[in-house]
């Protein structure tokens, strides 16, 4: 019997609903970049009065997975603010209730980053995990023009299979020096001091290590995502290796899809970007196991 993978890769459906899954993270990953580019200048006597730009984050955010319907309303409505609100890339009037839903939010994990002090929810992002009978909204959603031959050679895997989608970092947390005002008008921001704002570049990084450690821990490291052309480069960077798994689409700009394997990027991956990955790997492992029974 053909999977439903390859019945749907010739096929022509509608776009993916929602801008690249990792289009917010290109940022806040070229940010981290520069800093760290800036840290490994200073001498060794300044780099140990340093705290670990990771260590400083974690200091100021914490990670969590939405396992309640409390969490998983403040990422529908991270969501809404963003993709609805700020860029317009979803109508608002289809989510009246403030939050922003698919049909695939059911079959995710959901990880949310929220600011320690003001408890405000600064982002999300979540792990689409297809079945037999459940496609991921990348091959819902493009139009054909997925690698068959990569697809192919995972037949029968479905069950190692996810997707990294619906990633974003509200705009209190993205906003550039000077900017009072969303495109919406004045909104008031919170306060923050100088080494918490030097964190903020650190968030989306957060949230694809969190999807990538789900993934890794729900035994599902083969990964899919959507992507505009410049982000592939950017993650290479930091040490997270892609593959082109398809042709070129339209979608809010041009887009394409990924696949990642979450084991291989681990083990290439700079120290402390690994390290950081068992860091929230070790602290969502007491969450996981209920969310595996609860699935099965």
């Amino acid at each position: 019997m053909r999977s439903p993978e390859l019945e749907r890769c010739n096929s022509r459906t509608r776009l993916d609903s929602a801008p690249s899954p990792l289009g917010l993270v290109s940022r806040g990953l070229q940010e981290a970049q520069h800093t760290q580019s800036k840290m490994d200048t200073i001498t060794q006597t300044e780099r140990q009065r340093k705290t670990s730009l990771f260590d400083d984050f974690y200091a100021y955010f914490d990670l969590s997975l939405a396992t309640t319907e409390a969490l998983k309303k403040q990422v529908f409505a991270v969501r809404y603010s963003v993709y609805c609100e700020e860029f317009g890339y979803e109508n608002a009037a289809e989510f009246r209730d403030g939050l922003e839903q698919d049909a695939f939010d059911k079959h995710s994990i959901h990880c949310l980053v929220t600011h320690r002090s003001s408890q405000t929810p600064a982002g999300c992002v979540r792990l689409v995990q297809p079945s037999a009978s459940l496609l991921m909204p990348l091959e819902d959603h493009c139009e054909g023009g997925l690698n068959c031959e990569l697809i192919s050679s995972l037949d029968g895997k479905r069950h190692t299979m996810a997707e990294i989608s619906r990633l974003c970092v509200d705009s209190q947390f993205r906003r550039r020096r000077g900017e009072r005002e969303t495109r919406f008008g004045h909104r008031e921001a919170l306060d923050f001091e100088a080494r918490e704002k030097r964190t903020f570049s650190l968030i989306a990084v957060a949230l694809f290590l969190s999807s990538a450690a789900v993934a890794r821990m729900q035994g599902r490291p083969n990964c899919f995502a959507i992507m505009e052309p410049f982000l592939p480069a950017i993650l290479r960077k930091i040490g997270v290796d892609v593959t082109r798994a398809g042709s070129d689409f339209e979608f809010n700009g041009t887009r394409a899809p990924y696949f990642i394997d979450i084991n291989a990027a681990r083990l290439a991956a700079p120290e402390e970007i690994r390290t950081s990955l068992d860091m929230i790997s070790e602290v969502f492992g007491h969450t996981l196991p209920s969310l595996k029974q609860a699935s099965a």
